[in-house]
């Protein structure tokens, strides 16, 4: 059987795509090249399904949240608040799993940031 090898991309509407693309690359450190290729490190992904009236992704017009993997999670906190982005207040600890945290970008879509335990 075929199977896929892993997320060859992650695509999403913006009201203004430059400005966007500019805020994961100043404030997440996210620095994909001019044609989006951004090489990251080793490391899991998660890929799970939610009910469909959950409340995890924020906000329920919002259909897929993208999680993305730190090394230090508080640290990166705290420089997303240093940048004046909406950070969530709370943060959760998964024993075994590790420690997570989140952000709204600009547009209004919620991110997960997952350190690994």
């Amino acid at each position: 059987m075929e199977r896929v090898l892993g997320i060859g991309g992650y695509f999403m509407r913006a009201a203004d795509p430059v400005a966007l693309g500019a805020w994961y690359r100043d404030c997440l450190g996210l620095d994909a090249d001019e044609n989006g290729l951004w090489r990251q490190d080793a490391g899991f992904t998660v890929f799970a399904t939610f009910e469909s009236e959950t409340g995890y992704f924020g906000s329920r017009t919002q259909q897929v949240m993208i999680n993305f993997r730190v090394r230090d999670l508080e640290a990166m906190l705290a420089q997303l608040r240093a940048k004046g982005a909406d950070v969530a207040a709370e943060t959760q600890d998964m024993e075994g799993v590790g420690r997570f945290g989140w952000v709204t970008d600009p547009e209004g879509n919620r991110i997960e940031l997952w350190q690994p335990a």
